[in-house]
């Protein structure tokens, strides 16, 4: 049996059906985070799961217990928010220990629970400190600290890091992720941002628009998406996607045609750029740099082909080209996805891609 499970969960504003009819489930020490664009009902879902909204339809499940109708009070869940909601007037210790005693546990109990979250999110030497005394990463640990003890059936992550400059955002993405392995938690976390759902994630969860568009393993949305849209969404840059017509010589390499009004992507590892005065493959395409983008450790390269089509193309080699130059491009026939005309998966060629 699941131990959280989703049934035909839906939720209405008004005559808007924010959730349509989602089926989920989540196996016990799970880290499962929902990805998706700008109003696609992820946080809404998290919500719903957390007690915070009410469920219009279905029932929610936890381990073997219906607590669709349960307060947030009662469903043994944690959530750790955006914004942090610390109390600014009490210290790290009275944030992280005032659900316990609220709850009326015993002193000691208190004492050695919050020792032990602050000892594995390193806050023992800022327990006596208030929130306006620490950094947005120190305060983001001690809204997770302030989960941990309450020792939750599963942690609920409401775009914890969007607060966080870049730095800390990597850092406290390392710091979940290695809390998550050492405490063996179930774990929800919601972002927009598809590389905290790539690098931290047992499996994501696409959504769009209410619904769900895939779930599975990170790899296995990457390489092999359901449809154009997951296909653009994860990765980054996203897939090359482009209308059948404009580059038939593409499905052609694949040894299969497109729909003549579908699509044909390819992810832009998989394309090949040829600099001036390189030999060039005979089945390339001739195009022209619009931009380069050097990134150290990679380069981006997007590239005009003749009739107007724009490819990005990825590569660890530095590339001395500038906007305006001529070159030519080449496509791994092993790589490519056609997509009919709604966007559906056709075929994909994609190495362990289905057929």
């Amino acid at each position: 049996m699941a131990y959280l499970q989703l049934n035909k969960i839906e939720k209405y504003f008004g005559a808007h059906r924010a959730i349509k009819g989602i089926d989920l489930t989540i196996e016990k020490g799970e880290f499962v985070v929902f990805v998706g664009p700008s109003g696609c009902g992820k946080s809404t879902l998290l919500r719903l799961i957390a007690g915070l909204e009410t469920i219009d339809g279905g029932n929610l499940r936890l381990d073997g217990r219906d607590i669709t109708a349960l307060p947030s009070s009662r469903r043994d869940l944690a959530m750790v928010f955006q914004s942090y909601a610390l109390y600014p007037h009490m210290t790290v210790f009275e944030n992280m220990s005032f659900a316990l005693k609220l709850a009326g546990v015993d002193r000691a109990i208190i004492r050695q629970k919050v020792g032990k979250a602050a000892e594995i999110l390193d806050l023992g030497k800022y327990l006596d400190r208030t929130p306006k005394e620490l950094s947005g990463g120190q305060r983001q640990r001690v809204a997770i600290g302030r989960a941990i003890v309450r020792d939750p059936k599963v942690f609920l992550f409401d775009e914890p890091l969007s607060n966080l400059d870049a730095a800390l955002r990597v850092q406290t993405r390392i710091e979940i992720a290695k809390l998550h392995r050492e405490l063996g938690a179930t774990s929800i976390y919601v972002t927009h941002d598809q590389v905290e759902a790539m690098t931290m994630a047992d499996r994501v969860v696409v959504l769009r628009d209410g619904q769900i568009e895939q779930h599975g393993a990170p790899l296995d949305l990457y390489d092999r998406p359901a449809n154009r849209f997951v296909a653009q969404f994860i990765g980054t840059p996203s897939m090359n996607v482009v209308p059948a017509g404009a580059l038939p010589h593409l499905a052609a390499l694949a040894g299969t045609e497109g729909d003549a009004d579908g699509f044909v992507g390819i992810r832009p590892e998989h394309v090949r750029l040829h600099p001036p005065g390189q030999q060039s493959a005979a089945d390339s395409l001739p195009a022209t740099v619009d931009i380069v983008e050097s990134l150290g450790v990679e380069t981006l390269v997007y590239a005009r082909l003749e009739n107007n089509t724009q490819v990005i193309t990825r590569g660890s080699e530095r590339r001395d080209l500038q906007p305006g130059d001529r070159t030519r491009l080449s496509f791994d026939p092993t790589a490519v996805h056609h997509f009919d005309r709604l966007g559906n998966i056709r075929a994909a060629t994609a190495r362990g891609a289905i057929q």
